[in-house]
C-alpha cells in the first residue's frame, strides 16, 4: 500500500470526527467529581507516615517490605535496622535515591524512617534498642549529599554488618554468603 500525500494525511486528519480523542486538552472541560480543588503536593498533604509508605516505597519494596530481589530491591523485613549497627549505615538510609528523592518534606522523610525502623514494625528486633530517630534536622544535612557508588556503598555496609557477625537475610543475591 502507497503512503498518502502529506497534503492529503493533513486533510484526513482534519476531517476526524470530533468524537475521536483529543491530543489538546478542552481548556472548558470541568474536572472530575472530586477533583474540583487542585491537588495539594504530598509534601504539604499531612499523611501518617504508614500512608507515605504505600505511597513513596511500596512500589519498589511492596506492601510489606518484602522487597524485589529480581530487580535489586532489598528485603527490609528484619533487617533494615541492621544498618544503625555500623558506621555510615544511618546516613546511607536517607542518601538512598529512593528516599533521598522522596516528594516528602525532612520532617515527613524523617517520621517516614521512623517509623520504617521500629522495633514493632518493619524493621523488627534488626533496629539496636538505643538506635537515635531520625530528625528534620538529620535528614536535610544527609539528604542532598549525592552518594556516587550506591552499590559500592551498600556492599561495605554489608561486609562491616558481616564482620560484626549479623546474619545478612535481606534477599540479594551479591549479600549472600
Amino acid at each position: 500500500m502507497k503512503p498518502l500525500p502529506p497534503l492529503l494525511l493533513i486533510l484526513a486528519c482534519l476531517a476526524t470526527p470530533a468524537g475521536h480523542a483529543r491530543a489538546f486538552p478542552d481548556p472548558g472541560q470541568k474536572p472530575a467529581p472530586g477533583n474540583e480543588q487542585p491537588q495539594v503536593p504530598l509534601s504539604q498533604a499531612g499523611y501518617r507516615p504508614e500512608v507515605n509508605y504505600q505511597l513513596q516505597c511500596a512500589g519498589c519494596h511492596l506492601p510489606q517490605g518484602q522487597g524485589a530481589p529480581a530487580n535489586d530491591v532489598p528485603n527490609m523485613i528484619g533487617f533494615v535496622g541492621n544498618f544503625l549497627r555500623v558506621p555510615g549505615g544511618k546516613e546511607f538510609l536517607v542518601r538512598v535515591p529512593g528516599v533521598a528523592q522522596a516528594a516528602l518534606n525532612d520532617e515527613q522523610l524523617a517520621a517516614l524512617l521512623n517509623w520504617i525502623l521500629r522495633r514493632d514494625g518493619i524493621a523488627g528486633d534488626s533496629t539496636p534498642a538505643d538506635a537515635q530517630p531520625y530528625s528534620a534536622d538529620d535528614v536535610a544535612a544527609i539528604r542532598h549529599r549525592m552518594m556516587d557508588n550506591i552499590p559500592g556503598t551498600r556492599a561495605g555496609l554489608i561486609r562491616a554488618m558481616r564482620d560484626q557477625g549479623i546474619d545478612i537475610n535481606d534477599g540479594m543475591p551479591a549479600s549472600t554468603p
